[in-house]
């Protein structure tokens, strides 16, 4: 639950400020196909029950368009491993979701088996 280390996880996270309690905004770089740009988004850490689940709510926007999203995050562990599982929704709109919209969902989950890795490596590490 530490924002750097989960900033330095994200792909194209430029940065990841704290705006209130579990809050934060982001400014993080996406691309769908051809079309890329800088998203300003607002991040909110919800329905906290510690070491089980959370809900990870996020909204954002840019010059080609806007994204809305919402996940269930749930950690299981099983001998003595811990598995996440991921339940998501998400809309988008403008350039992006018209120019890449066939190729968004694979976009999304190349984006979060990247995040995950990432954070994998990282717990590895610490």
């Amino acid at each position: 639950m530490d924002p750097l280390a989960l900033a330095a996880c994200v792909p194209g996270c430029q940065s990841l400020e704290p705006t209130g309690e579990n809050e934060y905004q982001a400014v993080v770089n996406v691309g769908v196909g051809p079309v890329r740009g800088n998203f300003t988004a607002k991040v909110a850490i919800t329905d906290m029950n510690p070491f089980e689940s959370y809900r990870l709510s996020l909204s954002g926007n840019s010059n080609i368009g806007f994204g809305t999203g919402d996940s269930l995050v749930t950690l299981e562990e099983q001998d003595g491993k811990t598995t996440v599982k991921v339940d998501s929704r998400a809309q988008a709109g403008g350039t992006v979701a018209r120019v890449g919209q066939r190729m968004m969902e694979s976009v999304a989950r190349g984006l979060l088996d990247r995040f995950f890795s990432c954070l994998q490596e990282t717990v590895n590490r610490g």
